[in-house]
């Protein structure tokens, strides 16, 4: 009995000194890991952490460079998560980078990618005032914003399809149909016409045709027009000239003429004056003529008288033949 529990408490003693051991060396792995790497705390707020759990990746440029120690809920903000991570002291991490999260869609696992935007800042080595290591901001995912118009093309689809439902309920189907065969009548009437329009065009075409045929003979009789001009041309600029030398030779006289005119017009002027003097000498003269002339033919009238009577010429006027108060001479 006493071998008994010798070899028991040995066997306690054994497994605590095991167990003693390898403590101390998980505890100085973890605290050589811990020399080597640095901490920094992460506020989600936007991007959703499915998937993320304690002893995930963080991945810089695709190159696995720390691990998720911890997170919290805010107490401030319901939606606001505090994220631990501790990253290998080697991993570039700058004032301008941010963190998104990434998941696989095949296992749902996520991670936390450290993304830097052009320029890099200087490294973050800053702790802000109230917190106990750096704060790396939170980025945005390309995949949570494709997912997000994703989303809102579904709800527009969503909507767009209650609508159509809307749309083609029994009233409106009856419309739908009542103007489908409306529309099959015009199509029928379109044909009709449409077969119209192919004998029309046809005419017009076969018209096109013979206006083309004239137009052709029209462009010939324009060249015949044009050499008829052409040589017509030389015979009208010779006639031009012609008529030139005539006018300059017309105008030359009518000036010798208008020179005539007014000579002729001095002339004139001078003649007439004369002619004035002479009528008004003739007309005294002609005066004088006719007093004469009136004497002389009062006594050939009573010559004529006494001529006709020879006896009243030798004896005397007979009584019929006396005047007023004249009396027989014995």
């Amino acid at each position: 009995m006493e071998a008994d529990a010798r070899y028991t408490w040995v066997g306690a003693g054994v497994l605590v000194l095991a167990a003693a051991l390898v403590a101390g060396l998980m505890w100085l792995g973890s605290a050589g890991r811990a020399a080597d790497q640095r901490a920094f705390l992460i506020y989600f707020e936007q991007q959703a952490l499915d998937g993320l759990d304690i002893g995930a990746d963080v991945l810089l440029r695709g190159i696995k460079v720390g691990r998720v120690a911890d997170y919290a809920l805010s107490a401030d903000k319901i939606n606001r998560v505090r994220v631990t991570i501790r990253v290998d002291r080697r991993a570039p991490v700058h004032v301008n980078t941010v963190a998104v999260i990434t998941r696989n869609f095949v296992t749902g696992i996520a991670s936390i990618t450290l993304v830097t935007r052009e320029p890099i800042g200087p490294p973050l080595d800053k702790v802000p005032d109230g917190e106990t290591h750096p704060v790396i901001a939170e980025g945005r995912s390309d995949l949570d914003a494709i997912a997000g118009r994703v989303n809102q093309v579904g709800e527009m689809a969503s909507t767009a399809l209650s609508n159509v439902n809307q749309l083609l309920d029994e009233d409106n189907r009856k419309a739908v149909g009542e103007t489908l065969r409306n529309l099959q009548a015009l199509t029928a009437g379109l044909n009709q016409r449409l077969t119209a329009l192919d004998g029309t065009l046809a005419r017009v075409g076969t018209a096109a045709d013979r206006f083309g045929q004239a137009a052709g003979r029209l462009g010939g009789a324009g060249d015949r027009i044009a050499a008829v001009a052409e040589t017509g041309g030389g015979r009208i600029g010779q006639s031009l000239d012609e008529a030139d030398r005539t006018l300059t030779t017309a105008r030359q006289t009518l000036q010798q003429l208008n020179q005539g005119v007014v000579s002729l017009q001095d002339q004139v002027s001078r003649v007439a004056g004369r002619l004035d003097d002479t009528l008004d000498r003739a007309d005294d003269q002609l005066g004088a003529a006719v007093v004469e002339l009136r004497l002389s033919v009062e006594a050939a009238t009573r010559t004529i008288d006494a001529l006709r009577q020879p006896r009243a010429a030798l004896l005397g006027p007979g009584p019929s033949q006396l005047g007023p108060g004249e009396a027989l001479q014995e």
